[in-house]
C-alpha cells in the first residue's frame, strides 16, 4: 500500500489534555498512522489547561505573527511545537490569548460553556490551514476530527481549494459524540465568513440551531469521507453522512487503527 501524507487536525491530544476518547485517539492514533509507514504532520489547540513548562512547549517565530479577522476583529496567530519522543512526534499547537490563554476546552471552571465556542473552532480551522500553507506540505489525506476541527473541510473546498497545499488532499470527517450541549446561535454560524467561504454555504443545516450536531453535519458536508468515533455519536449525523453519498467508516473497536484507516484512506484514491 503507497505511503501516504496525512494530516491530523484534532480537538486534543493526550497527555497533553487529560479528556476521555477524542484526546486518547487524537494520541494513539497519529503514531499508529506513522509507524504504519505514512508521513504525518498533528495539529492541536493550544488549551489553557496545558502546562507550557511542563510539556517543554515552545513558540516557532518564523510560523506566527499572522492575523486572523473574525466578526471583523483582529486576533493574533501563535504557532507552538512540543515533542512526544515515545511516539517520535512533534505535535504543533494553534494559540491565541483571547480564545485559547488560561481557558478550558469547552467550558470553565464552574462549568458554564464559553460563548464564543465557534469562534474558537473557526480560528483553529483557519489557523491550522494557514500554517500548513507555511510549512509547504501537501498532504493526501487530511483528517479532521473533533468539534474543534468540524470546520477544517468547509474551509478547504471553498477558500482554501486551490491551494496547492489542499487542492489535491482527500478530507476525512471523524465524528464525535456529544461534547458541548449549548447552542451556540445563527449569528455565530454567520462568523464563518472568509473570502470565498460564505454562510450561505451552510445555512442549510444551521438556519435554526447551531449546536454540535449542527457543527460536526457541516463537516461532514464538506468531508470526503466520514469515520464513526464510537456508538455514542447522534444517529442524525451518520444518516445524514449516508444521505450524501458519504463513504462511512463504523467504530473501530481497540486501541490499534492503523490498518483499518489506511484502507480507508487508501480506498479513497481508488
Amino acid at each position: 500500500m503507497k505511503a501516504k501524507k496525512v494530516l491530523f487536525i484534532t480537538t486534543g491530544i493526550a497527555p497533553f489534555v487529560q479528556e476521555e476518547k477524542t484526546s486518547l485517539k487524537g494520541r494513539i492514533l497519529p503514531q499508529t498512522i506513522q509507524e504504519y509507514g505514512h508521513e504525518i504532520r498533528t495539529f492541536t489547540p493550544k488549551w489553557g489547561t496545558i502546562n507550557e513548562r511542563r510539556n517543554q512547549l515552545h513558540e516557532v517565530i518564523r510560523l506566527s505573527g499572522m492575523n486572523l479577522i473574525i466578526d471583523d476583529t483582529d486576533h493574533p496567530l501563535i504557532i507552538k511545537v512540543a515533542s512526544l519522543a515515545s511516539a517520535r512526534m512533534q505535535i504543533y499547537f494553534i494559540d491565541n490569548d483571547d480564545y485559547f490563554n488560561k481557558r478550558g476546552i469547552i467550558a470553565d471552571k464552574e462549568g458554564k460553556e464559553y460563548e464564543d465556542n465557534g469562534e474558537r473552532a473557526i480560528f483553529y480551522a483557519r489557523g491550522v490551514l494557514e500554517t500548513v500553507k507555511k510549512l509547504k506540505w501537501a498532504p493526501d489525506i487530511i483528517h479532521c476530527h473533533g468539534w474543534a476541527a468540524a470546520l477544517a473541510p468547509l474551509y478547504i473546498k471553498t477558500t482554501y481549494q486551490d491551494e496547492p497545499s489542499f487542492k489535491n488532499a482527500k478530507v476525512v470527517m471523524e465524528v464525535s459524540a456529544k461534547e458541548f450541549n449549548a447552542d451556540m446561535g445563527v449569528e455565530c454560524a454567520k462568523y464563518v465568513e472568509y473570502k470565498e467561504t460564505h454562510y450561505d454555504d451552510i445555512k442549510d443545516i444551521c438556519s435554526e440551531a447551531y449546536t454540535h450536531t449542527e457543527l460536526e453535519k457541516v463537516g461532514v458536508k464538506f468531508a470526503d469521507a466520514v469515520i464513526v468515533e464510537d456508538t455514542d455519536v447522534d444517529p442524525s449525523i451518520i444518516e445524514y453522512a449516508k444521505s450524501l453519498g458519504r463513504p462511512v467508516l463504523d467504530p473501530v473497536q481497540g486501541d490499534s487503527f492503523n490498518k483499518e484507516y489506511s484502507e480507508f484512506y487508501e480506498s479513497l484514491y481508488e
